[in-house]
């Protein structure tokens, strides 16, 4: 399991000291939550926190992007920094094509999918894809409630992928916590994104060290 903290619930003004706390804690990998205030109602990270990431770690870096239009915009945080990128299947027309962009950058190309959107969406794109991103909240805003029915989509997925021989990580991403983390592991994510959990404590090295521990 890696653990990608989101920056989303750090303190921005300490966002060395936060990023090098939560690497010391085990952290393996930074999130980076993009919201355009139009596909979700939030509004936050442009181009230039990515640069002020990647200047203040060695750590890959993911973005996600919870943006219209993400074919128009993808490229300048890939120049700013994202090693790891992913669009919503339900924001982007046409996927295959941003997708073979993404991997003709030398990125990891994900997709996202919201909590209510069938695995279906998934089935013709998903041998092209490096990771698939289940969203375990309704993407928008940090310290949601983690929602349990996304647990068994885990599964469903992780069995699809090893069913058709495919090498595609499942990341989560949503209300994760110290006693939910264990559970979404076991279903299959290999990749966990966590916010307040890590940071909300005021020590994220504990905060990162307490979530990789509960999975035993």
């Amino acid at each position: 399991m890696i653990l990608a903290p989101s920056i989303l619930a750090a303190d921005l003004g300490r966002l060395a000291e936060e990023l090098a706390a939560a690497e010391r804690g085990g952290a393996g990998m930074v999130h980076v939550d993009v919201m355009d205030g139009h596909f979700v109602p939030n509004l936050t990270f442009g181009p230039a926190i990515v640069e002020s990431v990647r200047r203040a770690t060695r750590l890959p870096i993911d973005v996600h992007l919870m943006i219209e239009n993400a074919e128009h915009r993808a490229d300048a945080f890939m120049d700013a920094g994202a090693g790891w990128v992913s669009v919503h299947v339900e924001a982007v027309t046409h996927l295959q094509r941003m997708i073979a962009h993404l991997r003709g950058r030398g990125v990891k190309a994900g997709v996202a999918v919201n909590p209510a959107t069938p695995l279906s969406s998934l089935e013709e794109i998903l041998p092209e894809l490096d990771y698939v991103l289940l969203m375990t909240v309704n993407p928008g805003y940090s310290g949601q409630e983690f929602l349990p029915a996304v647990v068994e989509k885990v599964r469903r997925l992780r069995a699809s992928v090893q069913a058709r021989g495919l090498d595609v990580k499942i990341e989560v991403d949503g209300g994760i916590a110290a006693d939910n983390i264990a559970t979404v592991v076991s279903a299959g994510a290999e990749l966990v994104v966590a916010g307040a959990a890590v940071f909300h404590g005021g020590d994220a090295e504990a905060g990162a060290r307490r979530l990789i521990e509960a999975c035993g």
